[in-house]
């Protein structure tokens, strides 16, 4: 399946953004093994160099590990996916805040907000 890319964001940063997303969200489990790196490349549709760089920065950050005979997989170390759910949470949250603020709501107002929609229950339908 053909990933979408957007311009004016290199693309490696947009591969290692997206599989965060996929090894938090669980789409890639702790443990699975991920393609070779010309099948990924070729999977996406990105050069195998692109997607070389961007599986390299994920392994150095501790998202995934290779074993020299069997290739590359996601880590199942429990502190990097704490620490990766975290980290995507907090940037999550700033964006909020910065959309929010730029349509005028002072921090106070946004807190206020997130915690009202936060004791709806999950079935209510926006803005009750």
């Amino acid at each position: 399946m053909k990933w979408e890319f957007k311009d004016g964001i290199p693309i490696y940063l947009q591969i290692i953004s997206h599989m965060r997303n996929d090894i938090a969200s669980g789409v890639m489990p702790p443990g699975s093994r991920i393609p070779p790196v010309r099948a990924f490349a070729g999977e996406i549709g990105v050069n195998p160099n692109t997607m070389q760089r961007a599986l390299t920065q994920l392994e150095s950050e501790g998202l995934l590990y290779t074993q020299r005979t069997n290739g590359r997989f996601v880590t199942e170390d429990e502190s990097v996916m704490k620490k990766l759910r975290d980290d995507l949470s907090e940037a999550y949250i700033r964006e909020l805040f910065r959309n929010l603020e730029r349509l005028g709501m002072n921090r106070g107002d946004i807190v206020e907000a997130v915690s009202r929609w936060g004791k709806q229950p999950e079935d209510a339908p926006a803005g009750k």
